[in-house]
């Protein structure tokens, strides 16, 4: 497995960014059914990509600054046939590896309920729920949560 950073307009992230947004339509029963705004180039401070032994793209995760110290993880995604085989560990391996090099103390996150393997992938890599910040407050479907950075 290798992850490696790239450009948001990349066309491997491209094609993952798609796949997540058909998944989670596909499941919520709606296309957009994300609050707040969608990220963007613009807003998106680094992108990764992890590819398989092939250098097929198989999971995707960025990051979006909130706060000189805190950053949301965006965009989290393994294709399904993908999913197990530790891709999606890797991408927030280097998630991390970025923030704590970057002086982040806190990374948080979205996601929603109807995501079980997100939110029990989130919570066996340490991440624990907190109350709905920023978009997500008030929102019934989503669960946020965070993980504090201990500096390396």
């Amino acid at each position: 497995m290798k992850v490696r950073e790239t450009r948001w307009d990349d066309p491997a992230a491209i094609m993952l960014r798609q796949a997540q947004r058909a998944e989670i339509d596909e499941r919520y029963g709606r296309p957009d059914s994300e609050p707040g705004p969608a990220p963007t180039a613009n807003d998106i401070s680094v992108f990764f990509v992890a590819f398989d032994d092939d250098d097929s793209p198989v999971g995707c995760g960025g990051l979006r600054q909130l706060a000189a110290r805190e950053a949301e993880i965006k965009r989290m995604f393994v294709i399904p046939p993908s999913r197990g085989n530790g891709a999606s560990r890797a991408i927030l391996e280097r998630l991390e590896e970025y923030g704590r090099q970057r002086g982040l103390s806190r990374l948080v996150l979205e996601t929603g309920y109807l995501l079980p393997e997100a939110i029990r992938f989130y919570e066996r890599e340490g991440f624990t729920r907190i109350p709905n910040f920023g978009y997500y407050e008030g929102e019934e479907h989503s669960l946020c949560f965070e993980k504090v950075l201990i500096p390396a």
